[in-house]
Parts: structure tokens; sequence; C-alpha cells
């Protein structure tokens, strides 16, 4: 049939009753995804319609019959709770901070502006696929709860990501619905003629037009760009159409948008932000914008614009491989962002070199990730192991300083404990640690206390809630059932799988390849006699999405449907389709121990895990991301050690045997082991060790305090600094740096002497003594740094510590650089000494990657 389009669109919107009228600021503000009694309010309006709705208030409300909505108006008890809950939610707002308390006046003029191309901040707002966006959306709420002066940018995806289903085969299919706005928690921003506000992109022979829409989450405004506009051709209505999908023009299409054109938005709302957060390369281009925006709001060169801009970027990735970064080819590039390069007076040939790891290397492609580092002073990565692999990925950009310099930081990831932390087990919290662990989630004396819970209360919420995710388990198959037309037959099976009294353990994850879905099935006959062992069985509940190109990824989920369906696994094993943020809750709140086998060390962070610390579950890990970290004995289990056989095949075999070891003589004695009243002393021990230990150290309260203290507000500084006076220190710096490079050959350490004997006693100190020839650099312009650290078999440093010399002397063209050392350690121990430059607005060895050597 003919399709209609409409010529003219208004807005319908429900009508309240005055005594339900706050219900509006409730329903429209994100507050409610981390505060039960909202969600209580919401579920008691329509428990089932609730559901059906993907826990959207919005459409819940919007959905409701006249009638339904009198009754409640009428309803003094409902009422009461509203009011309660649209109070508590004013209080919250309107609270001091802990970054007014931290910051005072030293934080006002900072305005951080946050950009990641997917936010999880709930299943009814499907703008996310997987880890990326729920850390995104869990780092907007922590930095509500902080007060951080920060807001969102991101990309409003009208068809979002895709829903899963499987076929008869169990091989994963693809279903893509289109989401309607105006029924989310969403506001389309307008302007004074009351016209949607539009900025435009510019595209190869074309612009398109974005409007913007508005999500509150707690504090912090989420601006989101729509491309879905009557303005712009077909193709280009749907650059904001899925999340990951498309070809390589889409992708380059989509990071434009989100950079680029988040930028143009955030100048159209009059934002100015002192620091923009980069989290992933997908937003990198937002740098070249910022710098474009920069040079004509100052009148000033790309170099000038460069060196304030960079000062004010912060850089987050999260990718632990190579293949993982978003690639560009030159020509592709010039077709798309030549015009803007050109906009920013810069020859094309050395904007690619912005993003090369070797800038001569014609052969390299453009890397997205490289182009951030190169415009952000602050780059890190999600957990201290994967720093260290991603400065031996980037080591080539810094080719004079040692892997351990590089200068890329590590904060490791965490998760928003109150948005995933059950109501049973917050009423627990609540009667035992008191209201100070929702003010100070990441205070370990608050968690301690939580020695004071009873075992056999702590155990009663475990059990209660392992039942909760039995229930649910079998809800959703059902669910699954009737969409496949099943008959009663097998509806009669639903309620023999699972067992809410079986040690139960979850694995949920995007089914990549690497994180090793099926390693449990290594030795299937092993598994099953762990499954329905006649005194002591456990039950697996397995979620997860395969990218749809990834046909290695849906081959794995597909083997463990067929183990489940074909090979007797059906009644102690499950996969639930179409993993999202409601299984994820259900999943981490309901297991025992969380089940987690990646490929060492392709796990950037994984927060997963995380997410069952204050539910009480445990980790069963391999030792990667934050568990490499986290894992101490009597807080979980680790899967092998931090050895890597050079066979990947191997490697397989030898965690899986380590991991069957660890259920078999390890986790199910623990679990079933109870004294008397039917407790489990030792495994209620360990939780209650895990949840006061890791809780509030994995949690996005520590993590965006981190970020705001080691990276916001420094960064907010400088930039402040560096843009002020009409520039003056940055075009002051950018003429220093030009006199570096040319006085750098000329730098050298002419001689290095020290009063140290050949054998010395435990906690001697010696002088070290440097003649520097600086050329035509001042000392004030350099650093003559000691290193001091073990000598290994090979004669390389280890366990390196580093220390300034301090200037003494100038004696002809030599400066004279002495410090002492303290022989604090036995052992062989051994130094070098070397020169790197100095300027307080330039950072070392971020901008500059200059360093002179001592001659061996």
């Amino acid at each position: 049939m003919k399709h209609i389009k409409y010529a003219h669109s208004y807005e319908v919107i429900v009508e309240l009753p005055q005594q339900l009228s706050r219900l509006r600021e409730l329903t429209r503000n994100f507050r409610w995804t981390w505060h039960h009694q909202t969600r209580d309010l919401f579920r008691e309006i329509d428990k089932t319609l609730w559901e059906q709705v993907d826990h959207n208030p919005v459409q819940l409300v919007a959905q409701l019959p006249q009638a339904r909505l009198e009754r409640l108006a009428s309803d003094t008890a409902f009422c009461n709770r509203l009011e309660a809950c649209a109070n508590d939610l004013e209080e919250y707002l309107r609270a001091p901070t802990w970054f007014e308390r931290t910051f005072g006046d030293a934080g006002k003029k900072t305005q951080i502006a946050y950009f990641c191309a997917e936010f999880g901040i709930s299943e009814s707002l499907p703008i996310y696929s997987g880890g990326l966006g729920i850390l995104a959306g869990d780092h907007l709420k922590a930095a509500s709860d902080l007060g951080i002066p920060l807001i969102g940018v991101g990309l409003l995806y009208a068809r979002g990501y895709f829903r899963q289903y499987l076929n008869p085969d169990g091989w994963q299919q693809e279903q893509y619905q289109t989401y309607d706005f105006y029924h989310m928690p969403l506001e389309l921003l307008r302007g004074a003629d009351d016209q949607p506000i539009r900025i435009e992109i510019e595209l190869p022979d074309r612009g398109v037009t974005c409007q913007l829409w508005k999500a509150i989450v707690g504090r912090i405004p989420l601006y989101l760009l729509d491309s879905n506009v009557l303005e712009n051709a077909p193709n280009d209505q749907s650059i904001t159409d899925t999340l990951y999908g498309g070809d390589e023009e889409m992708r380059i299409r989509q990071e434009m948008i989100l950079g680029i054109g988040g930028m143009r938005a955030l100048k159209v709302l009059g934002i100015e932000p002192t620091v923009c957060h980069m989290n992933e390369g997908h937003a990198a281009f937002q740098s070249l914008e910022r710098i474009r925006q920069f040079m004509e709001d100052n009148k000033c060169d790309f170099r000038t614009a460069r060196q304030v801009i960079v000062n004010g970027n912060v850089f987050t990735t999260h990718t632990p491989v190579p293949a993982g970064f978003d690639v560009f080819s030159p020509q592709l590039l010039e077709r798309y962002v030549g015009k803007m390069v050109a906009a920013v007076n810069m020859p094309f040939a050395d904007f690619l070199k912005l993003g090369r790891i070797d800038p001569d290397n014609q052969g390299e492609a453009f890397n997205m990730a490289v182009l951030a580092m190169e415009t952000a002073n602050h780059v890190n990565g999600v957990s201290k192991l994967h720093a260290d692999v991603t400065r031996g990925m980037f080591q080539a950009r810094w080719p004079g300083y040692p892997e351990d310099e590089i200068p890329i930081d590590a904060v490791t990831n965490g998760v928003h404990i109150m948005s995933w932390t059950c109501r049973r087990m917050s009423d627990l919290f609540d009667q035992y640690l008191g209201p100070d662990w929702r003010r100070g989630v990441s205070n370990p004396e608050v968690w301690h206390r939580i020695w004071d819970i009873p075992d056999n209360e702590l155990w009663e919420a475990r059990e209660n809630k392992r039942a909760d995710l039995v229930r649910f388990v079998r809800k959703r198959l059902q669910r699954d059932l009737e969409r496949r037309n099943a008959g009663r037959v097998d509806f009669g099976l639903i309620n023999n799988v699972l067992d809410p009294r079986i040690l139960t353990i979850g694995f949920a994850r995007r089914f990549a390849t690497y994180k090793r879905a099926t390693l449990m099935l290594s030795d299937r006959e092993r598994l099953k006699e762990l499954l329905f062992h006649p005194e002591r069985p456990i039950q697996i509940v397995l979620a997860g999405k395969s990218h749809p190109r990834d046909d290695g990824g849906k081959r794995l989920i597909q083997d463990i449907v067929k183990f489940i369906n074909q090979e007797g696994g059906r009644a102690r094993m499950v996969f639930l389709e179409d993993y999202d943020m409601r299984v994820a809750r259900a999943l981490v709140q309901g297991v025992d121990v969380w089940l987690n086998n990646p490929r060492r060390p392709m796990e950037a962070s994984g927060t997963s895990g995380m997410k069952v610390l204050a539910n009480g579950g445990l980790n069963c890990s391999v030792l990667d991301g934050w568990w490499d970290e986290g894992y101490k004995t009597g807080v979980g289990w680790a899967i092998g050690d931090r050895t890597d056989a050079p066979d990947p095949g191997q490697q397989d075999w030898l965690d899986s045997r380590s991991l069957y070891y660890l259920i078999e003589q390890e986790i199910v004695p623990k679990f079933y082991n109870r004294a008397d009243g039917g407790v489990p002393s030792l495994w209620v021990e360990m939780m209650k060790r895990s949840i006061s230990e890791l809780t509030p150290i994995f949690s996005t309260g520590r993590m965006v305090a981190e970020y705001t203290e080691k990276f916001y507000v420094p960064a907010s500084e400088a930039f402040l600094n560096l843009s002020a006076d009409s520039m003056r220190r940055a075009k002051a710096a950018l003429v220093w740096r030009d006199k570096l490079r040319a006085a750098w050959p000329q730098v050298k350490i002419v001689k290095v002497t020290d009063n140290a004997s050949t054998k010395n006693p435990l906690g001697f100190t010696f002088t070290v003594r440097a003649s520097v020839d600086l050329g035509k650099l001042s000392p004030d312009e350099a650093k003559v740094q000691i290193l001091v650290g073990q000598v290994s078999g090979s004669r390389d440093l280890t366990q390196v510590s580093v220390a300034d010399l301090q200037l003494v002397s100038q004696e002809d063209a030599l400066s004279i650089f002495e410090g002492q050392v303290t022989g604090d350690m036995p052992g062989h121990r051994g130094y070098t000494v070397r020169v790197v430059p100095y300027n307080p607005d330039v950072s070392v060895p971020s901008e500059i990657s200059l360093v002179a050597w001592e001659s061996r």
C-alpha cells in the first residue's frame, strides 16, 4: 500500500489531574533509574504496562486510561508517595555537592563536555549496545551525584541497536524497530520562535541538518543529535538510524555528526566547555571543530588554537588491540573532512600525520585514536593492565621514552552502585550501613560496616534474589515461546528450568570470539557432571549479542544453544535472548558467581563483574582488565595466572582446566557446605569481604572523582590560563617550542660522577653530579633527571623511580646538577641520567617527546 507522508505535525500531551501534576517532573528525569522509591511508584501505577513499555515512564503515563488516572488522583496514599518522591528529587538537585565542597570558587569556571557514541541510561532509551554505553551512562549518573559540571553529547539513534532473537538452529537474527522519541523521557529543543533548534554539518557536496534533543540524568543534561529531519535527503536522514550499523562511509558520517555536530550544538546552545572528554576515538573529530571555533572566536592561527585546545581535551581509550580502533583511508577522509581541514588553514598532508603512529608512514591508515591522542594532553586506559597494554601499542609515538613512561595514564572503570544494586540489598545497607552508603559509595569505611550484617540476613537476601532470577528467566522463556507460537507441551517444560536452591553462575557480555564464551564447553561430559551432580549441582544463565557482521561470535551462541537443546543441558543451562539493561540487572543481582574468561590481556576493563559486588555475587575470572587489580585471596577466584602461553589453543586448554578445577574444588564445596541454620558461613564470609573491599574501589563515584581531580580540573585551569590575555601564554609556548626544537640537537650530558663505592651498606646516601651542556637553553627550560632502579640480568633498569637533580652551579658553558640517592633496597642497583624539556605551559612528553640520554 502507499505510505502517506505527513505535511504538518503537532504534539499531543496527556493532561494530568492536578493531584498527579508532579508525576511529569519524575518521568522526565532519569534519576528514577537509581531511586528505588520512584521506580516502585511507576510500577505501582500499572505493573503489567510498566513491563510492556520497557520501563519507560513517559510512555506508561501516555497509555494510561483516563479512568485509571482519576483513580490514582483520588488515592491519597499514592499521592503522598508521589509527593515524597518529587520532594526527594527536588532536594537531591538542590543539595550541596562533593564538587562544590572540594573545589569551591576554583571550580566555578569549569565546564566539561563528555562525548560518546552511545549512552546506556536505561532500557527505555535504547541508544547503547554494550559496555561502552553502559559505562557512559554510569559516568553521567556519578557526575550527577558528585555535582560535576558536566554535560553529555551523543547521537539519538532512530532504530537503536538491534533486538536479538534466535532461529530454530540457534543462529542469531537481528531485528530493528523504529522508536518514537516523543514517547521517551526526552525534550526536543526549540528556539525563541518555537521552532526546533538545528545545526548543520558539511558532507561531500551537501550539508546535513540535525535537530537536538535533551535528556536529564539527575543534575546532568545529555544532548543528543538526530539527522532524521525532512530537510535532509533520505540517505542523510538515516545517518543516525542505527548504532554501529552501515559501512565505513556511514561510520565517518556518524562520527562527524558526533564530534563536529556535537561541538556546533554546544555553540548554538551557548555552552562553552573548558574541557572536552572524548570517550573512545569515535568523537575525535570534536577536537578539529573545537580548534576551528577557537580560531574563529579568537582570530588566531591553527598552531595557537591547538596549543590551547590540547590542554583542555581528555581522551579515554577502551580498546586493547590495534584492530579495535576506527581507521579511515586518506581518500575517504579527504572527501569528508577536506573542507574542514582547509578551514583551519592546514595542509591535508599535515592533517593525515595527526592520525598516524608514525607520522611519515604514508602507508599507515588514519587512526581516530591517534588523532584523539594528538589533540589531548590527558590520555588514559580503563584499567592498570589496559594502560600498560596501550602504552606498548603506542610506544612508537614516543621513541625516546621507555614504555612505562609513555603518557597514557590509567583510570580504572567503575559502576554506578545505586543503579545496579537490588532493592533487597539496598534495604539491608540502609539498615546496617546507614544513609552514608548512598552519599559516599567510594568510602571504604562505610563499606566496612558490612561485617555488622548478620550472616543469616545477608544469606536470606542472596537466596531471595536467586529465586527472583529464576522467576525472571522462566517468564522470559515463556515470552520467547509465545513469540514462536509454541505448543502447550513446551510451556510445561518451563517450570523445570533452573532451581532457586542451586548454585547459579552467570555469563553475559558481547559475544566476541576473544571473550571465549564456549570455554565452559571444552569438556562437555565434565560440564554435564557438574550441572547434574546428584548432591551439589550447578546451573548457568547466559546472555549476550554478537555484532551483526561477526559470524564467529554468532557461532559461539549457536554452539551454546545446541548444547542446551540437543546435548542434555536444558534444565540446568539457559541462554536468554535479547540482552539489554533489564536482563543485565536481573543477572548481576541474582547470580551467585559471575564468570568472565576472556583471552588475556584483551579485556580492557570489563564492568559486568563489578555490578555483582554490591549484590553479594562473587567473581570467577581470568586475571584481565579490572580483575587483574581487584583480585586477592578471599574475594573471589582467579582462572589461571598472569602467564600467557604462546599458543592460544594451549592457553584455552589450560584456562578450561583451571575453570573446571575451581568449580569442582573451590566454588561448589564452599557454596554447599552449610552450618546449622543452612548458612554457608565460608561463602558468606567471602561475600562480605568482596563487598567491603571491592565495592568502594570499583564504583563510578571513585572513578569520576579521579577523572575530576587528575584531568578535568587541571585541564580546565590550563585551558583558561592559556586562552586568557589574548593567548599570551599559548603564543609564548609556541615560540618556546620552536626555539626548543632548534636548540635540542646541541643538548648533551657531558659527564656524570658519583661518590658511591662498589659495595655499600643498606641505607647509605651518595651524591650524583651531572655536567650538562644545554646549548642555547637556560637551566629553567629543562629538567635533568636521575632514573634509579634494579639492574636485571640483561642490564636493563627495572622498578625505576625518577627524581629531578637540582642546579648547583655554572661552569663555563656547562650547567652542573646534583642530587642525593639513598640505597634503600638491597641487590644490584643502577641509575642513568637524562635531560627533558620543561615549560609549565607545555605537557612533556605528551606534546614534546624530546629527550637526551646519558651516553653509555
